[in-house]
This record gives C-alpha cells, sequence and structure tokens, in this order.
C-alpha cells in the first residue's frame, strides 16, 4: 500500500500565516505605487524600485524579482545607507538572505 504522507515541521503554520501576511502587504503597496518602476540590473543582480505611498508616508518599495525578496524603506532608512562604509555592505553581501543584526524573543 503507497500510502502519501503531507510532510510537515513545526512551525509550518506560524511561517504560512507569516507568508501571507507578507504577500498581503506587498500586494496593497504594490497598489499604492506613484510614477514608474526603475529597473537596475548587471551580471550579479536585478532589482527594481517604485516610489509607494502608505499612511505613514512616502516609502521606497525594493523589489528583487530573482529572488521574491522586497523591503519598503522610509526616508530615514534610505539616509541611514548614507551613513555606512563599504565594509557594511560587503557583511551585507556575505551574510545573503540573513539580517546583520538578530533579533531575540523576549
Amino acid at each position: 500500500m503507497n500510502e502519501r504522507r503531507k510532510l510537515s515541521w513545526e512551525g509550518e503554520e506560524a511561517d504560512e500565516r507569516a507568508a501571507r501576511r507578507a504577500a498581503d502587504e506587498l500586494r496593497e503597496l504594490r497598489a499604492r505605487r506613484q510614477g514608474e518602476a526603475i529597473t537596475l540590473g548587471n551580471e550579479f543582480a536585478e532589482i527594481r524600485v517604485t516610489k509607494v505611498e502608505t499612511r505613514n508616508g512616502s516609502r521606497l518599495l525594493i523589489e528583487s524579482p530573482k529572488s521574491g525578496q522586497w523591503v519598503a524603506l522610509c526616508p530615514l532608512e534610505l539616509e541611514s545607507l548614507t551613513w555606512q562604509n563599504t565594509a557594511t555592505f560587503s557583511a551585507m553581501i556575505g551574510n545573503p538572505f540573513g539580517p546583520l543584526v538578530t533579533t531575540e524573543d523576549t
């Protein structure tokens, strides 16, 4: 008898809820686009940048079409990029898809 089992893992439901929330948030942000998207790319990466309006003001929506990753940054978060040196960006690139600083549950 070839009985099929569904694979699952601890935290699967929480992951699914988080993925749904993120997809809903991205859909909402895309609905609030202002102007045309700008696509930048080279041999290593491609990103799409769009200005979006939220109830808390303007944000820059940065999406990676290849990985599906995205982030919406406010003006202060964008300005903070100018405060960094090349070592910060090298550390970010050296740890793809992971945060530089981890938060611990309290």
